[in-house]
């Protein structure tokens, strides 16, 4: 078990094994590539004091190699590019199960009751999709309304989201199962916020229905059917655009996708696959995006709210109730919590007969003090206008008092 967390630790700090144990060495700890691969694999247990070292170069509590993993992952499909190697997909993961992990944790304390709402669909062609679309909608409550935050809808019925705010254009997305009950997608937040919608819903498709098949090109044709459905449903982009165009503009789309928070080219594709314009007039517009150099950052902008919420309110919450500790909530969520200002010490109201009591250097001080200070502020405060000092009464009092 501590091997597994080991390698978790490891992947989702992005080292191989040589630069662990390169690392190691720099703090004393002699260890070879094949001496950590076999601790990792469960093959021998390590000392405490390697633990501690290892926790310093991984960037985690030492605590976190005996925690009890509670997750099962099963991992559906990445919504990625060629390019993303396999070993920053492994971080991904890994990463995203650190954050899964506490979340899920915090989730089980504070709603303990609550169960995912997820329906089980069957998505083998695209009326299927339209028709799967239209039933989450119906059974989250949705109505055929825009979603104002996919993300927040998905938090909101028993889904984890994870952000990756890394790899923009390498990486979209990539959708899992927790424990076999509660949907995990793990999504870019440094894409558009259009862009990290449709992969959300895209997700969505590879866990209510996960193909034999992931990651083939009929699936995510499938995928993306389902997708722009969900965020658009067939007849609300009828009403929209009408029965059939002969062409669309620019300013019509870039309203539309401030509206339904779906991208331009999501709503040009959206009007292809509903017959609203056909295949030359699809074209054309594809040849407009590219000539305004519009295919990756379009003319107008979508607000959309898409950052994943649930985990912060969940740890700000059993921070405020006192169930986790400053330190165990920015273990959770690093950067929560609002730095409070130093507490100032309150200052002594001293008596008369405090005063008299003191050694007269001490008593001088403390008098000297208070003098100055309400000196300063009968200089910086212009409502004051006047200051009372202490009298020559007083002070011949105070030192006869003394003698």
């Amino acid at each position: 078990m501590i091997g597994n967390r080991m390698r978790q630790a490891r992947l989702a700090a992005g080292l191989t094994l040589d630069e662990v144990a390169q690392r190691l060495g720099e703090l004393g700890q002699a260890i070879t590539k094949q001496g950590l691969s076999k601790y990792e694999h469960n093959g021998s247990t390590p000392s405490a004091s390697l633990l501690l070292k290892l926790a310093r170069v991984l960037t985690v509590p030492s605590s976190y190699f005996l925690a009890e993993p509670e997750l099962t992952v099963q991992w559906l499909a990445f919504r990625k590019h060629a390019q993303l190697a396999p070993a920053r997909q492994e971080q991904i993961k890994a990463a995203a199960l650190n954050v899964a992990e506490g979340q899920c944790w915090l989730q089980s304390i504070l709603y303990s009751n609550d169960q995912p709402r997820v329906p089980a669909l069957n998505i083998s062609t695209f009326d299927e999709a339209e028709a799967a679309a239209l039933d989450l909608r119906r059974a989250w409550g949705l109505g055929t309304a825009p979603i104002e935050s996919v993300t927040q809808t998905i938090e909101d019925h028993g889904g984890v989201i994870v952000g990756w705010d890394q790899d923009e254009g390498r990486f979209d997305g990539l959708a899992a199962w927790i424990n076999q009950r509660a949907p995990f997608i793990v999504v870019n937040t440094s894409t558009a916020p259009d862009r990290r919608r449709f992969s959300l819903a895209h997700e969505l498709k590879h866990i209510l229905s996960p193909s034999t098949e992931p990651e083939n090109g009929d699936d995510e044709a499938l995928a993306n059917r389902f997708a722009g459905a969900f965020l658009v449903p067939a007849e609300v982009a009828r009403r929209e655009l009408g029965d059939r165009r002969r062409h669309l503009s620019f300013d019509e789309l870039g309203m539309l996708k401030c509206k339904y928070g779906l991208s331009m080219q999501a709503w040009t594709h959206r009007a292809l696959e509903l017959d609203v314009i056909d295949r030359g007039q699809y074209d054309r517009l594809r040849a407009e995006f590219v000539a305004r150099e519009a295919t990756v950052r379009e003319p107008v902008a979508c607000e959309a709210p898409e950052e994943p919420t649930r985990l912060k309110q969940m740890t700000l919450r059993a921070f405020a109730e006192g169930i986790i500790t400053e330190e165990r909530a920015l273990q959770l969520c690093p950067g929560c919590l609002t730095p409070q200002p130093a507490a100032q010490p309150a200052g002594r109201t001293y008596t008369a007969r405090d005063l008299l009591r003191m050694p007269r250097e001490e008593r001088h001080r403390i008098l000297a003090e208070a003098a100055e200070a309400a000196a300063e502020e009968y200089r910086t405060n212009p409502e004051l206008t006047e200051f009372n000092a202490l009298d020559s009464d007083d002070w011949e009092e105070w030192e006869y008092t003394d003698e």
